[in-house]
This record gives structure tokens, C-alpha cells and sequence, in this order.
């Protein structure tokens, strides 16, 4: 099993390299569009002429094709890349492989193991997958500092490693950057990364950068110490000497408000002083999401919660809801809870110790509309009450889910950094399947159509040419992908083409499934995946690996 998944994966490093001859008919052209073309100029009139898999011309004229796609009226742009997704196992099922909600946004490649999640082994496994299924979209890969620890110190976590247990970290570090990995990737809010101290992360950092690698960070502490967090990931990058990237930057809670700004001039300091710190965002005003059940922790010694607890796996169900709401209607065993839901099991994660009552914003109740759109903290604060006691009364009460995200943010916090220069845009969404199912975040179908058409065409807080930057050649550029992220001749053929008048999400804390709208024709390594609108059935995506310097 080893053998024939390192031979897929060698064998996807040359995966459709092959493109025409000079003397044979181009594959397509792309005719009467407006090019934009990622490097951040304005758009343009041009033809796009496709061979194979790469670009040949892009402006006037150009050679015979033996197809043509008519984008007059449309914009015509690289393929875009989504730098934070979790998508990539999804799509390794031969029923998801098409990756249907990322491709009608627009994207051609998604980075797969950020938040620290994927060790080498999985790598391996998901890109063996993709070569024998195919894929709709590229997939480039982090290493993981969290997969690599768990991998290495199994279920005894809570401690630093041993020396021979680091150089184990180190060595899975180094197989991974062998394979193509484009980096470390950490999730210090997490487990079992939380942990970790930061000489730790260094030790590894320092091998994916003796790669050409770069360190991409889902921070420690980012509700209750946002700058620290966030000059943690600096220092890493400066003493391992390699690029840093803020994961899905955010300034969550309204203790947070406006702290945007000091991480603004944080990056910027480090910038100056040669270190090249970005981030990437998402354009919503909340981060992850969950029912309000989601935030209740039963300890393992509370008797009584079977069910309950087999709601993690299952959903929501009567027999679970029942044992829930007797276990809060008792003092004792809600006191065990609060615990527990605040603080973690044993110092362990928990979502209302990692971003609290002033970070959870209600997105959606039908037995309490009134209180869409109120924080937990202002719903204990008007009623009088302790925040887990507002937020068991809530539980007690309704019949039907509260859904709420785990970290709202401000909208003018949002904007603040999207205009950054060195911010880019990425989902930190899954897999969205265009239903109108309840669960999950609008990001994953809606990203990059709500960038162009919310915020760029109905709020111009951005350009449109600044927007397909942030999502195309500023990804590129700072992971070095030399062939994609741009339209240039012998470039990949990876082409976004949309309608810049109807571009937009659909998908909203209700219907956080809903398919985008707006994207016409969309061609991964010269293959259209999506043509007029429908989904072609293709698969020509590719394992993007990153090439050794020099």
C-alpha cells in the first residue's frame, strides 16, 4: 500500500504536463472577454488562447482553435486559489470528488491540512485517492504540526516531547516537504497543538523552511489574546527564517473591536523588518458555527448523557435533547456542565473557553427570533442572569436548534483588513452539496462570489482587479506556484470566467449550502469543469507540489 501511494503521488507530479505542438490547432479560445489577469491591472480586452493544459496568448488575435468559449459581457481571470479549506478529504469520496460548491465559486485550487491537520501519511492517502478517482479541482497540501504530534506521542499529549520524539516531528516534517507540501501549517487553539510551547513549532518550522516553505498558523489564543497570538507567529517566522501566514484572521468578540488595527501595524512593523507576514480572510462577519447544544461539554463522569453525547456524531435527536435538558434543570449537574462547557475537561479545549460568551453571536432561532443577532453576553446581561444560565434556560425553552457562530465579528473590522495588500481571501470552508440543509457556514459556497459581488460590486470596498489579486497571483506569489495564478502565456490553464453584473453568494447562516451564482465556465489545467453554468463531469485536477528552489 506504501509502494502503489508513493507511485500515485510520483505519478502526479506529471499528471497532463503534456500540451500541443506550435503547428497544431490551439485546444480553445477565449473570445470577447475583459481580462483581468491577477496582477492587479485594470481589465482588458483579449483573447485567450489555450494548448493542453497551459496558456499560449493572451491579446489580440491568436492562433486557430478547436474550441471557443464566448465570455463578451464576462470577466475573464485566473483560476482562483483558496489557500484555507477543508475540502480536500471530502473530495477523496468518489461521490464529492467533482468538489461542485468550491469549483461554481470559481476556485481551481484549494489548500488542503491547514489548522495543523495533516501529517504525511494522509497526504499520501488522500493523493492516492485522487489519482485513481480524479478530481474537479487542484489540491495543494500543508504538513501539520497537530497531525504530526498526535502521530508521534499518540493519546499522551498534555507535555512536551522528548528529544527523540522531536526529531521524529522533525523527520515527518522533512518526508512531507519531499512529498510537495507547501509548508507547516499549526493549530495552536487546538488539540493537541495547544499543548506546545512555541520552541517546539520553531524546530519544525525551521525544516519546512530549509525547503522553501512557509509557516501558516491557526494562532494560539486568538479571542483572549489576539496581538500576542499573533506576534507568536511572527517570531516563529523570523527566527526559522520563512514567510508567515496568519490563518483566517479575524478580530473576534466585542472585546475585540477595533484590536484589528494593532495587528495591521504588527504585520506591518515585522514586514518592514523583512519578514513577509500576510493573512488570509474570510468576507463574513462570523466564524465558525454550531447549535447552541454545540457549546455544552458533559464531562466524562456525569452519568445520563449517552445520548446526548452521541449527538456529536449523529445530530440532533429527541432521546439526546431529553438528557440534555433534565441534566440542566438540575442544579448539581449543571454546575458539572458549566465547568466542564467553560474551562475543557482537564485543561482540554472547549469552544466557550477558547472564545466565551462575548464572542457568540445567535445567527438563527425560530422559537427566539428577537434574539438573532444578540451576543450571549448581551442576552445574560438583559435578563439578569450568569452567561451558562442564560445560556441553559435557552436550551430548556426550545424546541427547535439556536444556531449561533462561535466568533462574531465587527463589519467594519472586516473591511479594515480586507483592503490590506498583503491580506488575502481563502474559505476555511468544507464540503457544500448546494442544498438548502441548515448546517454548516455560508463560507463554503459563498466565499469568492460574495467577495465580487457584495464587496467589490454592490460596497466597492475593493477594485475589482485588487479582489482577483488577493485570490490569484498574492496566494501564488507567496507559496511559490511560478505556473498558476495568473493569465500569462505558459501559464496552467486554470480560468475563472464570470458575469461581473450577478456574481454573488447564495448561501446565508440559513441556507449555508446554497450553490453561488454568477460563474459561467471554469477550466482546470485546460479542461472545463464547469461550461455555461453546468458541471461538466470532468475530473482533470491535479496534487500541486511545491518545486525545489533553484
Amino acid at each position: 500500500m506504501y509502494r502503489r501511494g508513493w507511485l500515485a503521488w510520483a505519478a502526479l507530479a506529471v499528471w497532463g504536463t503534456a500540451g500541443c505542438g506550435e503547428s497544431e490547432p490551439a485546444s480553445l479560445a477565449i473570445i470577447g472577454g475583459m481580462v483581468v489577469d491577477g496582477d492587479g491591472g485594470p481589465p482588458r480586452a483579449a483573447t485567450v488562447v489555450i494548448s493542453g493544459n497551459a496558456i499560449v496568448t493572451v491579446g489580440e488575435g491568436g492562433r486557430a482553435a478547436l474550441d471557443t468559449i464566448d465570455a463578451t459581457g464576462l470577466v475573464v481571470a485566473p483560476g482562483f486559489i483558496d489557500v484555507h479549506s477543508h475540502t480536500p478529504p471530502a473530495i477523496a469520496q468518489e461521490s464529492r470528488r467533482l468538489n461542485e460548491g468550491v469549483v461554481r465559486q470559481g476556485v481551481t485550487t484549494v489548500f488542503g491540512g491547514p489548522d495543523g491537520a495533516f501529517a504525511p501519511a494522509r497526504m499520501r492517502t488522500l493523493a492516492e485517492a485522487y489519482y485513481y478517482q480524479g478530481i474537479g479541482t487542484n489540491v495543494a497540501f500543508y504538513v501539520g504540526h497537530n497531525g504530526i504530534r498526535r502521530e508521534v506521542m499518540g493519546d499522551d499529549q498534555r507535555r512536551p516531547p522528548t528529544e527523540g520524539e522531536l526529531e521524529l516531528m522533525r523527520a515527518l516534517v522533512r518526508e512531507a516537504m519531499e512529498l510537495g507540501a507547501f509548508g507547516l501549517s499549526s493549530g495552536l487553539m487546538y488539540e493537541p497543538g495547544m499543548f506546545s510551547d512555541t520552541e517546539e513549532v520553531i524546530a519544525l518550522a525551521l525544516e519546512a523552511a530549509a525547503y522553501g516553505g512557509v509557516y501558516d498558523s491557526h494562532v494560539r489564543n486568538p479571542v483572549h489574546d489576539l496581538v500576542e497570538s499573533d506576534r507568536e507567529l511572527v517570531r516563529i517566522a523570523q527566527i526559522a527564517r520563512l514567510p508567515g501566514k496568519i490563518g483566517h484572521l479575524k478580530a473576534v468578540g466585542l472585546h475585540n473591536e477595533g484590536v484589528i488595527e494593532d495587528i495591521v501595524e504588527l504585520v506591518e512593523v515585522a514586514r518592514a523588518q523583512g519578514t513577509r507576514i500576510v493573512s488570509d480572510q474570510y468576507p463574513y462577519d462570523g466564524a465558525a458555527t454550531a447549535s447552541l447544544t454545540g457549546i455544552i461539554v458533559a464531562p466524562p463522569g456525569l452519568g445520563g448523557l449517552d445520548a446526548f453525547r452521541g449527538m456529536r456524531r449523529q445530530g440532533r435527536t429527541d432521546e439526546g435533547m431529553a438528557e440534555l435538558r433534565a441534566a440542566l434543570a438540575d442544579p448539581g449537574s449543571r454546575a458539572r456542565l458549566k465547568e466542564a462547557s467553560e474551562n475543557g475537561v482537564d485543561g482540554g479545549f472547549a469552544w466557550l473557553k477558547a472564545t466565551g460568551y462575548t464572542s457568540m453571536r445567535i445567527t438563527s432561532s425560530a422559537d427566539y427570533p428577537e434574539l438573532v443577532g444578540a451576543y450571549l453576553s448581551e442576552i445574560a446581561e438583559a435578563r439578569g442572569q450568569d452567561p451558562f444560565d442564560a445560556v441553559a434556560e435557552l436550551i430548556i425553552g426550545s424546541s427547535r436548534p439556536v444556531s449561533l457562530t462561535l466568533g462574531a465579528i465587527k463589519e467594519h473590522d472586516v473591511r479594515r483588513l480586507m483592503v490590506q495588500p498583503w491580506n488575502m481571501i481563502a474559505s476555511d470552508g468544507g464540503y457544500a452539496d448546494g442544498s438548502d440543509a441548515p448546517t454548516g457556514h455560508p463560507r463554503s459556497a459563498g466565499t469568492f462570489p460574495r467577495l465580487l459581488g457584495h464587496y467589490v460590486r454592490e460596497e466597492g470596498v475593493l477594485t475589482l482587479e485588487e479582489a482577483v489579486r488577493k485570490i490569484t497571483s498574492l496566494p501564488a506569489d507567496f507559496h511559490g506556484i511560478a505556473d498558476r495564478g495568473r493569465l500569462a502565456p505558459g501559464m496552467r490553464a486554470d480560468i475563472a470566467i464570470f458575469d461581473p453584473a450577478t456574481i454573488i453568494d447564495r448561501s446565508d447562516w440559513d441556507h449555508p449550502q446554497r450553490f453561488a451564482e454568477g460563474v459561467l465556465h471554469v477550466l482546470v489545467n485546460g479542461v472545463a469543469v464547469l461550461r455555461d453554468g453546468e458541471m461538466t463531469g470532468e475530473a482533470p485536477g491535479e496534487v500541486v507540489r511545491l518545486q525545489p528552489a533553484g
